[in-house]
């Protein structure tokens, strides 16, 4: 007889949240995406709402898939969703949203903040500990800020989750968050006892503010009455912890044999490596995988497809308006004009830091920079600067895992810039490396649905993934030619950050004290 059991995936990302429906031969049977926005109040902050963001979407996209798909929505066997991570959001007593969620590490409000805690517990005893040093990334120095600067609201708060946490939470009433991304709450969490580590976390906030911590395959609980109501899944289906987008990626990309290296190409720039065994690195981020055994080294940059989306906004509005008149992306038209430029874009180098930068310099304070500009450069030459200037800042994360022993052995591109050919192309040259590229580029979502099969108990293993659902359609191979031109290159691009950090640190604190607080 045919098992006709469904499942669904819903990934909420920074610019869009993306859902599938698939069936457990690993066939999507519907997909829909919603775009959305994040608010940028001031330089360096980044915020979205909880509720007209995040659950919206989720609601929105769970209907329109099980309405697309015209089942009877008692086939779901299984739900898992995925968000951008880690976020800060706080919760009042009913558990309501007391303020816009404060984002990863494209928010790097809490520079001061880190630096009092380092001074405070040590920066060698964080990180013995935690596994990760403190960075834009970390949710504690968040939490500080917060503390510090809206206290009234900071007094009425109950909870402090991340995205995931607070849509499984609408779910089913429950407050979890994965191991996966329980690390990245530095300095909390104890990765070696795998729990929060009481001592530190109440230097900022009460131990019960935080939720229970368990495995991502793992059963949260189930959908609720009020959330059946709400989003059209048949109360009692089996909710999964879930996990943030990176790691729901990963699964979706097949990336889960030691040595796999997924590079998620959004708004973000996101890599995680599978490893054998947990390996910290000081510039980088070690984690726990999906379920007990598994490790994962995590890098990523705060500014990919979101410098290209802020390129084509206030550059190409020529290309935007006949976008809207007759079709055609303004991306695409870009992406032409760059190609007809030489790799090196005629000696045009760009830093990509434009919201200050993740791994693996981690700086709050770093700034975008255009260097080499003359007369005879145009506006391709400067779009092809910002592809490669994305691509030079995977070298050097690809370069420090090396340095790690943690060395890619396969390269697996994702996301929705992995279907712009010219961003792959140039990642591939420079890096000197191939990728292979799934013919399913959904995103997180696919990941999703089969981590949700998992905590379902329909999978026991990812052996279903690897023979089923994830086909490698194609391979980028690098252009030796180019490359030895950004071999020659690259030293220079590595040189510019360090010859001018104490130039963007004076910016940063000269603007900082511009800014309200």
């Amino acid at each position: 007889m045919l098992d006709d059991r469904l499942l669904l995936g819903i990934d909420i990302g920074t610019s869009s949240s993306k859902g599938a429906l698939v069936d457990l031969a690993g066939r999507i049977i519907a997909d829909h995406a919603v775009a959305h926005s994040f608010d940028m109040p001031q330089p360096g902050w980044a915020e979205q709402d909880a509720d007209a963001v995040w659950w919206r979407d989720f609601c929105a996209i769970s209907r329109s898939l099980i309405a697309k798909a015209d089942i009877d929505p008692g086939r779901i066997a299984g739900v898992a969703c995925s968000a951008i991570a880690p976020t800060m959001l706080p919760l009042d007593e009913h558990y309501r949203p007391l303020r816009p969620a404060i984002l990863y590490g494209i928010d790097t409000r809490a520079g001061a903040e880190i630096a009092e805690i380092n001074a405070a517990l040590g920066g060698d005893a964080i990180f013995a500990r935690t596994g990760h040093s403190l960075s834009a990334q970390s949710v504690g120095p968040k939490a500080l800020w917060y503390r510090k600067h809206q206290p009234a609201l900071f007094k009425r708060t109950r909870k402090i989750v991340t995205a995931a946490t607070y849509l499984v939470f609408r779910l089913t009433d429950r407050f979890v968050l994965d191991n996966y991304v329980a690390p990245y709450f530095t300095p909390f969490f104890d990765v070696h006892e795998m729990k929060w580590r009481q001592d530190w976390v109440e230097q900022i906030c009460p131990l019960e503010w935080l939720p229970e911590t368990r495995w991502s395959i793992e059963q949260a609980g189930s959908v609720t009455a009020r959330a059946a109501a709400e989003t059209g899944i048949p109360a009692g289906a089996p909710v999964a912890v879930g996990t943030a987008d990176a790691l729901a990626e990963a699964v979706a990309a097949g990336a889960v044999g030691n040595g796999d290296l997924m590079v998620m190409y959004g708004t973000t720039l996101f890599l995680i490596q599978t490893t054998a065994e947990y390996r910290p690195h000081r510039d980088l981020w070690a984690s726990a995988h999906l379920q007990p055994g598994g490790a994962v080294l995590a890098a990523g940059m705060s500014t990919s497809g979101a410098l290209l989306r802020w390129f084509r906004d206030e550059f190409a509005a020529d290309l935007l308006a006949a976008e809207a008149r007759r079709g055609g992306s303004a991306y695409t038209r870009l992406a032409q004009a760059a190609a007809a430029t030489p790799p090196g874009a005629d000696g045009l180098i760009t830093l990509p830091y434009f919201s200050g930068e993740r791994s693996p310099i981690n700086d709050v304070a770093a700034r975008g920079l255009f260097f080499g500009l003359t007369l005879s450069h145009s506006r391709a030459h400067l779009y092809r600067s910002c592809l490669e200037g994305i691509a030079y800042g995977l070298r050097h994360n690809i370069e420090v895992m090396n340095a790690a022993e943690a060395t890619p052995q396969r390269l697996i591109a994702i996301g929705g810039g992995a279907q712009d050919a010219l961003w792959l192309q140039i990642c591939s040259d420079v890096t000197g490396l191939p990728q292979d590229l799934p013919r399913r580029t959904i995103g997180a979502a696919y990941g999703d649905a089969y981590i949700a099969g998992m905590a379902a108990g329909l999978f026991s293993d990812y052996s279903a993934l690897r023979d089923n659902w994830v086909r490698i359609e194609r391979c980028i191979q690098p252009d030796l030619e180019a490359k030895a031109t950004y071999d020659a290159l690259y030293p220079v691009y590595r040189d510019l950050y360090r010859d001018t950090r104490r130039h963007m640190r004076r910016l940063s604190q000269l603007n900082a004290s511009a800014q309200p607080q």
